[in-house]
């Protein structure tokens, strides 16, 4: 019965080709839009996670000001008490607590002879390779020692170390950093970029030179690094005990890596639904396409379904051949849409290659199920007009 009912409503399909065609063009084009919305989608969203964790998960960053009450932490306004070098000395006594780096950033240029290079300058401690795992190239960063004291030594990204240096090492060389002279001690090693960031073109340097260069006396942000995942929530309400303790107040912002990727996560998911539905409108026209030629169809054929009762076929296995002939003609749009949207998706890495795609599979079988389900939706009224009319008055119909 179901090889019949196919084999009668691919022969429908195929009776009229350009009709066919054109009412399953409005699914293709609907099917092909969810895929590849929600393509883009899925792909920003992995890409962003990548960045996140490519340095490491078991972080957590602290910044000056509570978000809560000032919205982004230390951009409108300083804190009660500023986040200090000797705040980040306190958090290295937490247990399970690997590394703390206390972390300043400004703009300034490098200069070496007649060339300079305006770039990011970002004052660290040594224990910088350990929450961004990576390590030095050339050289090594400078001994570990007291923060507080600064010293003149840096450590320069691979490009702007090519920049100026081109293919001579630079180890040992002097250069001028937003004015003060530091001895190059080592190179990175190549890390790429982070969120649009480029980490290979930066200049780095003792944190509390950098406080003084830039006549900063609190820090951007504290991160530290905790060994074990399970001990998440203990070294967060440690890290908010011991500067409560030191402030007085709760007058900073906590994040776990992890909180920052759940929190993106339910963005990106929100965004990936609601493009998907706006898509989505293309196939609620496929499905009024398809509702009209079946409509039509029906009166076209008022002959047919009266010659079909007459041999003995019911009022439910009319609406069934009717049932079956919308649900061949989306799913056929569906799988249209379906190498539409892939092909547009091949089509755009081409074009825009940093451009971030991913379809997973799901993506793929939802988008054929939908097509089919549109197109029994939309067959529901014309099947049941056609298991309706009196097989007498149809066969006299011309």
């Amino acid at each position: 019965m179901a090889g019949e009912l196919l084999r009668l409503a691919l022969g429908a399909v195929r009776a009229h080709r350009l009709r066919s065609f054109l009412s399953a063009l409005g699914i293709a084009i609907g099917v092909a839009a969810v895929i590849l919305l929600t393509s883009i989608g899925e792909g920003t969203r992995l890409y962003v996670v990548s960045q996140f964790t490519q340095f490491g998960t078991n972080i957590i960053a602290i910044n000056p000001g509570r978000s809560k009450t000032m919205g982004i932490p230390g951009v409108l306004g300083g804190s009660t008490r500023k986040l200090t070098i000797d705040d980040a000395e306190a958090l290295t006594r937490i247990r399970g607590v690997e590394v703390v780096v206390p972390v300043t950033m400004g703009l300034g240029a490098v200069e070496l002879g007649g060339r300079s290079r305006s770039v990011t300058i970002l004052g660290a401690t040594p224990d910088l390779p350990v929450l961004w795992r990576f390590g030095a190239r050339q050289g090594s960063f400078w001994p570990r020692g007291d923060p507080r004291q600064g010293g003149a030594s840096a450590v320069l990204g691979p490009k702007l170390a090519r920049e100026l240096f081109g293919e001579r090492s630079p180890l040992g060389a002097v250069v001028r950093i937003a004015g003060g002279r530091f001895r190059v001690v080592g190179v990175m090693q190549p890390k790429g970029q982070m969120m649009g960031f480029d980490v290979d073109d930066i200049a780095i340097v003792p944190v509390a030179s950098a406080l003084r260069l830039f006549n900063q006396d609190e820090l951007m942000e504290i991160d530290l690094v905790y060994a074990n995942a399970r001990d998440t929530a203990r070294v967060e309400a440690e890290v908010k005990r011991v500067l409560i303790e030191r402030h007085g107040d709760e007058d900073f912002t906590v994040t776990t890596q992890e909180a920052m990727l759940d929190v993106f996560g339910n963005v990106m998911d929100v965004l990936t639904t609601a493009v998907g539905a706006i898509a989505s409108i293309s196939l609620l026209v496929g499905a009024t396409g398809i509702l009209t030629m079946m409509w039509i169809a029906v009166g076209e054929r008022t002959s047919e379904i009266g010659l079909l009762r007459a041999v003995g076929a019911t009022a439910a296995q009319v609406q069934a051949v009717f049932l079956a002939e919308a649900a061949a003609l989306a799913t056929l749009g569906g799988v249209l849409g379906i190498a539409i949207g892939l092909g547009g998706g091949l089509l755009l890495r081409l074009v825009v290659p940093g451009l971030p795609l991913e379809t997973p599979l799901r993506f793929v079988l939802a988008g054929l199920a939908v097509s089919a389900a549109t197109g029994l939706v939309a067959g529901v009224g014309p099947a049941r007009r056609a298991a309706a009319l009196d097989p007498i008055d149809a066969l006299r119909a011309e």
